[in-house]
């Protein structure tokens, strides 16, 4: 849209059916989203109106709400339904803070997809092998595109707490600050759309694939969550001696109810699993821990004040708006009905079956077409949607013969 013409409140408008184009551009039948296909309105967000400090035009990037004609959100939103998981808490005098950490690989340009991701070539004139884990080394040559990103990101109003190259090869993670949900959903958007345009401007390409390399750890997109007293501010999984609440089990009871239904919401795509079927602290169960990175419940080591369940199930490939929305619709989900949690496991540990996730991207959507606690919460019509285009894309992932089938297979008699 012309700057004139937002400025003026021209309401810009969208078919409904495009909230549910699957990845590869296509839609499911118009059964799922309204058979006329009519109009949403798109709302922008005052809070969410950014120049883009990249780009050589002066362009701008307003974040919006999907909303029906009639003025209510549209059910297909993720943002919408994030907002409304947030307004259920509200109701009960509570409000959710959560944070995210969103791990990526910097990778050189791919113009091939037959062939793997290569890290960008050094200043030594070497590509990184995998030895710089946790390193402060600026041999990477990267050091000019994350100036930028750091600047960016500031333009763009995102604090950030901490950045460091992580385990895999040319594999990077950042801690966005705490704050409201939405908030910070919105900024992990922002950031993830950021990095993919400030790449191309250095010659790199950003991946925020669940696993992108064989044999390498995959990148995970945790979620930190407590929940406060909207009045007083108080963290309510403390009580006032510093001891856990009912509150706190409560809300880990109600994420383990619902992560094996919203595994799909977590990980919405094939690959997704790649990650969780070979784990590097990646992992794909409902278990319950005091700082182990094993278990897909982590308490992390912290004062009482800042007591939060650590959510290690989505990949970066997860929908921000959705991923947040799920988590925290399970753990109020467990306040309201005081659902108790299984024990807590340290140490190594067998999954018990009722606490194992589905391992692939089948079996997630089947689970979560047979869940009525996915339909209760975030409505039949987003949920049976939502099924439509993912399923639309695992068959074309199925469509294809991939270079390990030919490789393995094509001399089997």
């Amino acid at each position: 849209m012309t700057a004139e013409g937002f400025l003026e409140g021209r309401r810009l408008q969208m078919a409904r059916g495009v909230l549910l184009q699957c990845i590869m551009g296509g839609y499911p039948p118009a059964r799922f989203y309204g058979s006329d296909d009519g109009d949403l309105a798109l709302v922008a967000d005052p809070k969410q109106i950014h120049r883009l400090p990249w780009s050589e035009q002066p362009r701008a990037l307003a974040i919006c709400d999907a909303d029906e004609l009639t003025g209510e959100s549209s059910r297909l939103s993720t943002r919408g339904q994030l907002k409304r998981v947030v307004a259920r808490y509200a109701a009960l005098g509570l409000a959710p803070v959560v944070a995210t950490e969103l791990e990526f690989f910097v990778f050189a340009p791919n113009p091939d997809p037959t062939q793997p991701f290569q890290p960008p070539v050094g200043l030594d004139g070497r590509r990184e092998d995998g030895h710089s884990a946790f390193s402060i080394s600026s041999n990477n040559g990267l050091r000019p595109f994350f100036k930028e990103v750091y600047a960016c990101m500031a333009a763009l109003g995102l604090p950030r707490d901490t950045f460091m190259h992580e385990m895999g090869v040319s594999q990077f993670e950042i801690n966005l600050l705490h704050g409201d949900p939405l908030l910070l959903a919105d900024q992990t958007f922002l950031f993830k759309h950021l990095l993919k345009e400030v790449a191309l401007k250095h010659g790199l390409t950003v991946v925020c694939m669940a696993k992108p390399l064989a044999h390498t750890p995959g990148s995970s997109m945790h979620i930190h969550q407590s929940v406060v007293e909207l009045d007083s501010g108080r963290n309510v999984f403390s009580d006032e001696a510093g001891e856990p609440t009912a509150a706190f089990r409560h809300f880990i009871g109600g994420q383990q109810a619902g992560m094996a239904d919203f595994t799909a919401l977590f990980a919405p795509n094939v690959n997704s699993y790649q990650r969780l079927c070979h784990p590097y602290a990646s992992p794909n169960n409902a278990c319950w821990s005091h700082d182990n990175r094993s278990a897909g419940l982590r308490i992390p080591a912290s004062s009482p004040a800042a007591r939060r369940v650590e959510n290690r199930l989505p990949g970066a490939d997860a929908n921000p708006y959705l991923a947040i929305a799920a988590s925290l619709a399970a753990g109020l989900y467990g306040i309201e009905n005081r659902l108790e949690p299984s024990a807590a496991i340290q140490g190594e540990f067998q999954v018990p079956d009722n606490l194992s996730l589905p391992c692939t991207l089948h079996a997630a959507l089947e689970r979560l077409k047979r869940s009525h606690l996915a339909k209760e919460l975030f409505g039949t019509e987003f949920i049976e949607g939502y099924i439509a285009s993912k399923t639309m894309e695992l068959t074309s992932f199925f469509d294809e013969i991939t270079p390990w089938e030919r490789r393995v297979l094509a001399a089997q008699a």
